[in-house]
């Protein structure tokens, strides 16, 4: 399994907008395309409090590379993105890692 660690930094005052963009229409596309979630969290203490972090469970780098290619090209995603950005833009920055559980992690 390969878990993908992603960071998504809002501008000031546009959390809200990202997580009802994520709640009310990203995980219904990505459901339809296989894509799983393994956790979403907002930040309560830390160096960003506009700060999405959430994980996504992949099979493969493969299994990745083609879900994430038909939901990235996918009109709805488009629509969503383009309807959710009306009021300007949301994100600031996005940062993404793929990472292996350990032998000895909890997660596998």
């Amino acid at each position: 399994m390969i878990y993908e660690l992603r960071i998504y930094d809002c501008l000031p005052g546009r959390l809200p907008a990202l997580l009802k963009r994520f709640s009310d229409q990203t995980l219904a596309i990505w459901e339809r395309h296989g894509i799983r979630q393994a956790g979403f969290f907002t930040t309560v203490i830390g160096e960003n409090s506009n700060r999405l972090t959430y994980f996504l469970a992949w099979e493969s780098l493969a299994e990745r590379e083609a879900k994430w290619a038909a939901f990235v090209t996918d009109p709805a995603w488009h629509r969503a993105r383009d309807e959710s950005e009306r009021d300007g833009q949301i994100i600031a920055n996005i940062s993404s890692q793929l990472l292996t559980p350990t032998a000895f992690s909890s997660v596998k």
